[in-house]
């Protein structure tokens, strides 16, 4: 069950497509940080032994990451959260639209926390780079903070939910 983190939270058709997605886009989001990383710290790439385990390591634990794609599935959904349904003429379903519509969203977005020193750090430490839980617990948080501060939003937990504000 998707956790509704704000009142309007409706869209269940992109909550929908946002789930059908996960997996792949996981594996989308870690090809984007291993470019992000080449960007930031090897522009030459010159094979050492951090960037040779950066660019052979696809065997991580993925459940940190995956609290981060559902984080930015949240601020998509209460950025484009309006359900109301357009007319398609191309054929295609709705689904099928918020599956496009979300996957170029989400490289958008990783592409453009990946130019920021913190958010490759820290989810080079909770996933490629792993080394042991409490690292990676801390790393997850940290990067969850940045992710809300780079969106401006603030996440308020009041009687169980919660919520995201425009802060």
């Amino acid at each position: 069950m998707i956790q509704k983190l704000f009142p309007l939270d409706k869209n269940y058709i992109l909550r929908q497509a946002q789930s059908v997605l996960e997996e792949e886009l996981i594996d989308r989001m870690i090809f984007e940080l291993k470019r992000s990383y080449t960007s930031l710290y090897n522009p030459l790439r010159l094979m050492d032994a951090t960037y040779a385990q950066i660019l052979d390591t696809f065997d991580f634990p993925r459940d940190r990451v995956r609290m981060i794609y559902r984080q930015l599935c949240g601020i998509y959904r209460f950025k484009h959260g309006d359900n109301q349904l357009e007319m398609l003429f191309d054929g295609r379903t709705h689904l099928e639209k918020f599956q496009e519509d979300w996957s170029a969203a989400l490289v958008g977005y990783v592409n453009e926390l990946g130019i920021y020193e913190q958010y490759v750090k820290t989810m080079l430490r909770m996933t490629i780079l792993f080394d042991s839980d409490s690292r990676a617990e801390w790393a997850e948080n940290h990067c969850k903070a940045f992710i809300n501060q780079h969106f401006d939003l603030k996440v308020v937990k009041r009687h169980g939910e919660l919520r995201l504000k425009v802060g």
